[in-house]
């Protein structure tokens, strides 16, 4: 396997060589949970998920460790505008984003870590700093600590930016720091603030910053050096310049390789909470089929923005519909084996390539739609003992991709249920109708039926057997 990654540190693309032979360690920044995800949140965790079982198909042991911050200034802000206490908001969000990974079908990281657990670590980690010089606690009482970003050199590195030219920190009221842009490594408990968000240290109760915590959990979980540390583009200044730093600045290698995404945008502006409750994934996927919407965020190079709308959203899921469509007539005529394991098969050398290729899945795709066009090519000939071995391959490839429509977990895509059969008796009885009014030549009536149900979002295809249907844009397959 000769994976090219494109190193965000270096900006530019490197055969990645891991640490050590057939294992692989990533950490990427997980969520801060003052709210449920949104699909912005969660496009990250696709692409991740997408780099994690590439690795796995190829051979390769993943570790992934994805933190949960669950105390922080938002947390806090918004357990005091809820009334609640700040870790049920907390353990409240972080199911929350435990349902959008099995929703969207991504495997769950191979350790989650809360912040909160790793509170030793992190005063330990501030220690080290303060006595080889590159921290120290603040003279105004306050109980913060500082990061000395003047007396790391190399502060900056990732983000390509001179210190000069850096705004403030804003993460602490400034008096206390030697240089405005001084971020904190430590908060001191404050007046108003629940006792129950403080921790006892050397320089009085208080909480981590947002920064220390991920450089204290990573150095646990993977070590002084690891293989990709990942995240949103987002991130990269300040939260990754400031891990980077600290972490360096404490004796750690820290990480070989910088791999960020793109943002997933609406009206050109970076996603965020404040654009409403319609983008969390727990609303889309009211009006979207999950394994849609999974699609339409893996669709993109994960380094390209994508502009989100329900257009596209919806042109996405017509265009999964076709491989889909494909994957399940393509099982029924075959009777080829659900299991991946008994069905054996490859992904093509093209898709490999595109894989290998910093993760272009574009290319991917394109690869994998052209073995599609061959398999009904093979279908509508009849040739089921060839199709076998494509259904085989466009399968693997999907299942790299985590978008195989027949494995466990995309019940939303199978046979979910009373609510399929119900929606099959209304579609059959229009498509009966559909065939009654074409064999007495009412070709108006017949292609307004066919007009209905495409508006409805359901597609009807004919074949040697007869009429299929399936769901294009909406609703249950």
């Amino acid at each position: 396997m000769t994976l090219r990654l494109y190193d965000t540190a270096t900006k530019q693309s490197r055969d990645f060589v891991p640490l050590h032979a057939g294992q692989v360690s990533i950490y990427h920044c997980g969520l801060t949970v003052q709210g449920p995800p949104h699909i912005g949140h969660i496009r990250k965790e696709v692409v991740f998920d997408v780099l994690r079982r590439w690795f796995e198909h190829e051979g390769t042991e993943v570790t992934l460790v994805a933190n949960i911050t669950d105390i922080d200034d938002k947390v806090l802000a918004k357990a005091e505008e809820q009334g609640r206490p700040w870790w049920a908001i907390a353990y409240e969000n972080e199911r929350a984003l435990h349902e959008a990974y099995a929703t969207l079908g991504c495997k769950p990281p191979t350790y989650e870590p809360r912040a909160t657990g790793h509170i030793p670590e992190m005063v330990e980690l501030v220690q080290e700093l303060v006595v080889a010089g590159h921290a120290y606690p603040a003279t105004d009482s306050s109980g913060d600590v500082y990061f000395d970003v003047r007396s790391w050199s190399a502060y900056g590195e990732l983000s390509n930016q001179r210190l000069d030219d850096m705004e403030a920190a804003a993460d602490a009221d400034p008096r206390g720091k030697h240089d405005p842009r001084d971020f904190a490594l430590w908060k001191g408990h404050k007046l108003g603030e629940p006792d129950t968000a403080s921790w006892p240290t050397p320089w009085g109760r208080g909480r981590p910053g947002w920064h220390l915590e991920c450089s204290a959990m990573v150095a646990k979980y993977l070590g002084h050096e690891f293989d990709i540390h990942g995240g949103g583009l987002d991130l990269r200044f300040p939260h990754h310049e400031n891990e980077l730093a600290q972490s360096h600045a404490a004796g750690q290698r820290f990480a070989r390789l910088w791999m960020h995404n793109a943002m997933l945008t609406l009206d050109g502006a970076k996603m965020s909470k404040s654009v409403g409750n319609s983008m969390l994934v727990s609303e889309v996927v009211k009006r979207v089929r999950p394994i849609d919407l999974r699609y339409y965020l893996v669709a993109a190079h994960y380094r390209s923005i994508i502009e989100f709308s329900e257009a596209s959203l919806a042109g996405a899921a017509t265009a999964f519909g076709r491989i889909e469509g494909f994957v399940r007539r393509a099982a029924e005529v075959t009777g080829a084996p659900v299991d991946l394991t008994e069905l054996g098969g490859s992904v093509t050398t093209g898709f490999a390539a595109a894989m290998d290729d910093d993760l272009a899945v574009p290319a991917a795709l394109a690869a994998l739609q052209e073995s599609v066009r061959t398999g009904n090519k093979l279908l509508a000939d009849g040739h089921s003992y060839a199709l076998v071995s494509e259904l085989a391959a466009v399968r693997r490839m999907l299942d790299v991709l985590g978008l195989d429509p027949l494995a466990p977990g995309w019940d939303t895509a199978g046979e979910r249920s009373g609510e399929h059969a119900a929606l099959d008796v209304l579609v059959r009885s229009l498509i009966e109708k559909r065939s009654a009014a074409r064999a007495a030549k009412d070709y108006d009536t017949a292609d307004g039926v066919r007009d209905d149900l495409n508006a409805a979002g359901v597609e009807v295809e004919d074949t040697p057997d007869g009429p299929r249907w399936s769901v294009t844009t909406r609703g249950l397959h």
